[in-house]
């Protein structure tokens, strides 16, 4: 009976890592994006190329996120506004913006 349980509750851990890990890799594609834009000036336009292509629709649901048009969108906005993903994810960052 335990080992069912344990199983269950291992499979759930092995699903949230992975979900998290390609959570990583969105964060990694929007840094990338973000260094393209800084050094090329197309930086919204190669996240939105890759988040409509099948692998980057691939990864975006295996993150947990719907790969609609509206959350094309926002990629893009994040990557236009050029702040780097591990700035916008800092305690200090929000802060800022809430006290703004």
């Amino acid at each position: 009976m335990f080992d069912d349980i344990d199983g269950q509750a291992w499979s759930n851990d092995q699903g949230s890592r992975a979900q998290k890990l390609f959570a990583a890799v969105v964060l990694a594609a929007l840094d990338d994006a973000i260094a393209d834009d800084k050094k090329y000036g197309n930086g919204p336009e190669v996240i939105a190329r890759w988040a409509r292509s099948k692998d980057g629709r691939e990864v975006l649901m295996c993150a947990g996120i719907d790969p609609t048009e509206r959350c094309v969108k926002g990629l893009m906005e994040f990557v236009g506004k050029g702040v780097r993903t591990s700035v916008a994810l800092s305690r200090e960052e929000s802060e800022r913006r809430a006290a703004a």
